[in-house]
């Protein structure tokens, strides 16, 4: 893997920053990692709990 500029997917039409390139790159690099079953790690919402003031009955009114 070279790290000619044309190599992208832009080609020569136009210059790539080195943010873009390193971007692109880290892109590539994970696309081709293979995915790890229940790959939403962190996305699902919290189980409920004790509702918010069921610790405190004295706060009701």
């Amino acid at each position: 893997m070279s790290d000619d500029p044309k190599d992208g997917p832009q080609g020569d039409a136009g210059a790539e920053t080195p943010i873009q390139r390193a971007l692109r790159l880290k892109k590539a690099a994970l696309a081709t990692k293979p995915k790890a079953p229940g790959g939403d790690r962190g996305k699902h919402q919290p189980s409920p709990g004790v509702a918010a003031g069921a610790s405190r009955p004295w706060m009701k009114r």
